[in-house]
């Protein structure tokens, strides 16, 4: 009954926190029509307030290692679930490269066109150049761009290769891209995070949703690299990225496992 009550309680208040979300967007880029310079800084306040809202509506509670980076910045992490947006979207409230999948996803997928994210076909790779100007022109203004090099979620138990034509940018213009680690923890007697957090499209993405509400509560931690990488060649840092990432890497938990 409790978890039956818990998870009412957040569909409502997860539709609550959306629905403020896009009143907020749509009238208050309206009125910064005046001032085009402020949508930026406007937007990028109401993404991270959404984000911070759901956060503490699942009951999340994120712990940072490290120094954030300054905008304008390239961040990369590894890729667990769809909340690998919200945790970094609440610190790092800038814009997102995702898969085009995302944009069609009810709740998340308004939530971040409304942010201004980049989406990309990863299967097309015509899209790349386009993306990579998207990109720098981005970077241009002021603001920073965070993606995922595995370009899909795993399970957690390890990292996947990191795919390299995202990373053509900074290789070519020596930019540095700062980089953190994703790790989720459940409660004792819960689901462990490999089975309740990580989404790695084996599971139906709603009934997947609905049981990660019924949570009591969820560990977040980012650890974050100390210094960004700059290489010139992208297929080799991608590889520096990829080993650094996993310095930082905690594996998930599993069943059998301490959550």
């Amino acid at each position: 009954m409790r978890r039956r009550l818990r998870l009412g309680g957040r569909v409502l208040g997860g539709a609550l926190i959306l629905s403020t979300t896009g009143f907020l967007f749509s009238l208050g880029l309206p009125l910064l029509a005046v001032a085009p310079r402020r949508h930026p800084a406007y937007r990028r306040w109401a993404f991270g307030w959404s984000c911070r809202a759901l956060l503490a509506l699942l009951g999340a509670r994120v712990e940072v290692h490290g120094r954030l980076p300054e905008a304008p910045f390239l961040f990369v992490s590894n890729h667990i679930s769809y909340l690998d947006i919200l945790v970094l979207g609440s610190r790092l409230p800038h814009v997102f490269l995702s898969k085009a999948e995302i944009k069609r996803w009810p709740g998340l997928g308004p939530l971040c066109r409304a942010a201004g994210t980049l989406f990309i076909d990863r299967a097309a790779r015509r899209d790349i150049p386009m993306i990579l100007g998207q990109i720098e022109a981005v970077l241009d203004r002021g603001e920073g761009v965070i993606f995922f090099p595995e370009a899909t979620s795993s399970p957690g138990a390890d990292l996947l290769p990191f795919r390299s034509p995202l990373l053509a940018l900074p290789a070519r213009k020596s930019y540095p891209v700062h980089y953190g680690a994703l790790h989720y923890a459940t409660p004792a007697g819960y689901p462990p995070a490999q089975t309740a957090i990580a989404w790695a499209g084996s599971i139906p993405f709603g009934p997947h949703v609905l049981a990660l509400l019924q949570l009591p509560a969820i560990a977040v931690r980012l650890d974050l690299g100390a210094e960004p990488l700059v290489e010139s060649d992208r297929k080799l840092l991608a590889e520096k990225l990829r080993d650094a990432i996993g310095g930082l890497f905690i594996p998930l938990a599993g069943e059998g496992e301490d959550s």
